[in-house]
């Protein structure tokens, strides 16, 4: 685990055990599993793809511990959620990615509420997930699929992150950025697989990572690639490559209308 992470992960044990003070576990279990309306985020994704569009998830972010803030200015998660769903009329977002990581990447639990109230997108929470108490929290706020980073977490308790989640019928994507994360992640039962083309330790971004992962995927697992998307000959190399799903962020987040962006790269 690199400096950065290592740093993360212990804000969020910090996070975990002041939230349990709040709010013991066995009630936010009870008020996760009392939610039973989840939305498809894995049959959304995979519609867009058999009607031959990119599956898109679309991010929304106010900033990074890389790049500082990312969207400056006025920051509506609900404007910014059916900008996405709409996008131009004819390419649109598949499902969102909300960050909700408050110290790191200015994000909140609300950001989340508010794009999933305002729209018919599944959402994702992007958060930094290495406690079961999370993965609850995250069913009752509204999520309907979690990330799990394989750099953060062992074997055992991704499994067991995992298996919470999929009880609670909600999406897993599984994070990886090489070859030894990504043998880990496909001994999980997820279709998901997230191949982060942003290096742990040099932090470049090089979208060969995904073109020389994709042929460990198998068919029946749904790769999606993440951060270096940023024009249209990005796009048209991966999906030349076979690679049809994609989270994107940033580009989205620096333009006036996130929406009409989204469609603009990938028409």
């Amino acid at each position: 685990m690199t400096d950065i992470l290592h740093t993360i992960c212990a804000t969020k044990r910090e996070e975990v055990a002041a939230a349990q003070k709040r709010r013991p576990l066995n009630d936010m279990r009870r008020d996760a599993e009392s939610r039973v309306l989840t939305r498809d985020f894995i049959g959304s994704l995979r519609a867009k793809i058999a009607a031959g569009q990119a599956a898109v998830i679309a991010e929304i972010k106010k900033a990074s511990p890389s790049k500082g803030v990312i969207r400056a200015g006025e920051f509506i998660p609900a404007d910014l959620a059916q900008s996405y769903a709409e996008g131009d009329g004819q390419v649109s977002a598949a499902c969102l990615s909300v960050l909700t990581d408050r110290q790191y990447f200015q994000g909140q639990a609300d950001y989340l509420k508010q794009a999933r109230a305002s729209c018919p997108l599944p959402v994702l929470r992007k958060d930094f997930m290495i406690d079961p108490y999370q993965i609850y929290e995250s069913r009752a706020m509204g999520a309907d699929c979690i990330l799990l980073i394989a750099a953060c977490l062992d074997d055992g308790l991704m499994a067991e992150l995992e298996a919470i989640a999929l009880g609670l019928d909600m999406a897993v994507l599984v994070e990886v950025h090489d070859s030894a994360e990504l043998e880990r992640a496909l001994r999980l039962k997820t279709p998901l697989i997230g191949i982060n083309n942003r290096n742990l330790h040099s932090f470049q971004v090089s979208l060969d990572t995904t073109l020389a992962l994709r042929q460990q995927v198998p068919p029946e697992r749904l790769l999606i690639t993440e951060s270096g998307i940023a024009t249209r000959e990005d796009v048209q190399r991966l999906r030349q490559a076979d690679v049809q799903a994609f989270l994107v962020g940033e580009s989205f987040m620096r333009a006036e209308q996130p929406g009409l962006e989204l469609a603009r790269l990938f028409a």
